[in-house]
């Protein structure tokens, strides 16, 4: 039997060791065999718009999501912490500085907050500042349900509205192409990129279903993480003693 030399097992044993880190990296290595996309679902193959045609179908068909992360809409920042699904959504909002609360079950929306999200002006010292200050420390920490006709209803029930937030949200611009093999929370995806990513990237997942797991939204308009995809959760009207119900509007827009 002919030896095989030390030095060739080591560089064989490095090759292959390499090789497989190029099957969860971004690029694969030259000489190295083995298929990045082997043993996965398979959406890694297909051209970035058909990739992109059932990660959508897979996240509107999922029955429930948990979204986190930052969006960028006329020129303002909010920060993301939802749980959603097809009947209604709890989470938290943070848009300069102060964080809200909502909740909605069907139809029905809750928002609570603190004294200075209902009052944020300082008071001027004359009797209705005063007033207004006062009803709005009554509010701090309590639900007040948000009155459909109000304009703050459809403003923030879309926050809690899983069709609505990710038909806005999983839109990439400009030309699509795939953009390689990535990882994310260990999960192995295929990112597609809209204009070499100047219109914003998505990576899918290439385990399970082909759900949307990362998106880079065009123009620097924020980064959404999506997580616990089909993992349902409890939503409860909150308790009387803690709802406030002001009736056709809400004491400020």
């Amino acid at each position: 039997m002919t030896a095989i030399p030390q030095g060739r097992t080591r560089r064989a044993t490095l090759v292959g060791a390499m090789c497989a880190l190029a099957v969860t990296g971004t690029a694969a290595l030259t000489g190295c065999s083995e298929d990045p996309d082997a043993g996965t679902n398979g959406v890694g193959k297909l051209p970035a718009d058909k990739i992109q045609s059932r990660t959508r179908t897979a996240a509107e068909s999922a029955t429930a999501v948990h979204l986190s992360g930052t969006v960028v809409t006329s020129g303002r920042t909010y920060k993301l912490d939802m749980r959603l699904k097809s009947d209604g959504g709890s989470g938290e909002v943070t848009a300069e500085g102060t964080t809200f609360r909502l909740l909605r079950i069907g139809e029905q929306l809750f928002l609570k907050a603190d004294a200075e999200f209902w009052h944020p002006e300082h008071a001027k010292g004359d009797a209705s500042e005063d007033t207004d200050t006062a009803a709005a420390d009554k509010l701090e920490g309590k639900y007040v349900k948000v009155p459909q006709g109000d304009p703050s209803y459809k403003k923030f029930s879309g926050f809690t509205d899983k069709d609505v937030l990710l038909d806005g949200l999983l839109t990439l611009h400009g030309t699509l192409e795939t953009d390689g093999h990535h990882e994310e929370s260990g999960t192995r995806t295929i990112r597609i990129a809209g204009d070499k990513g100047s219109g914003g990237t998505l990576d899918v997942s290439l385990e399970g279903r082909p759900y949307p797991l990362r998106l880079v939204r065009a123009g620097s308009a924020g980064t959404l993480l999506f997580t616990e995809w089909g993992k349902d959760f409890k939503i409860e009207e909150p308790k009387q003693d803690e709802t406030v119900d002001y009736g056709k509007a809400l004491p400020t827009s």
